[in-house]
């Protein structure tokens, strides 16, 4: 169930032949990750590619005893630590599931085989980092111009988000103290 999930998720970003598709299956395998456990340790190098099945995943690091989350995704996303894995050098990153986290799991080497073998496949990547690179950008323009509560209101269109992100995380992901989001929501209800 969880491969055709993937199986679909490709499907509605290019069209592959059926042996193609087939075949990146075929280089993919399921991992679940419990709550709480890391999927990418800050020194390790980045190895491997990942579709959210189920659950949700955060991006955070360390600086001076303090974590900073940066990053949150959640089911039907495609990705990598990109600052780690192209230049294959340590990440500075901690991924950590946020709650029990089913992923499909497509090593780079296979990743660089498909991409190689399989010119549709190279549209896909294309496709997902067009989508990724896009929504970075949003990212750093909602830091520039909008304020807090503006960027709190943008996340009241994604539910998930709000449900599953702890209120000390949610306030590191928009660059507030938990005390302020605080503020912010209660003043917004």
């Amino acid at each position: 169930m969880e491969v055709e999930k993937f199986r679909e998720f490709i499907s509605e970003i290019v069209y592959l032949e059926a042996q193609e598709l087939d075949l990146v299956i075929s280089k993919c395998r399921l991992k679940v990750i419990p709550k709480g456990k890391l999927v990418l340790k800050a020194g390790q190098i980045a190895s491997q590619y990942y579709y959210i099945v189920r659950g949700g995943l955060r991006f955070y690091y360390e600086l001076n005893d303090r974590e900073t989350t940066t990053w949150v995704c959640f089911k039907n996303e495609f990705f990598t630590e990109i600052s780690s894995l192209h230049p294959q050098k340590p990440t500075r990153f901690n991924i950590q599931a946020i709650e029990e986290t089913a992923l499909i799991v497509l090593d780079k080497k296979d990743m660089d085989f498909l991409y190689a073998y399989i010119p549709g496949w190279e549209e896909f990547g294309r496709k997902i980092w067009e989508g990724t690179v896009a929504r970075m950008i949003d990212q750093l323009l909602n830091f520039q111009t909008l304020s807090a509560e503006e960027r709190y209101r943008r996340f009241l269109s994604t539910p998930e988000m709000l449900q599953k992100v702890p209120i000390n995380q949610l306030a590191s992901i928009l660059g507030i103290t938990p005390n302020a989001l605080s503020r912010i929501r209660n003043k917004i209800k």
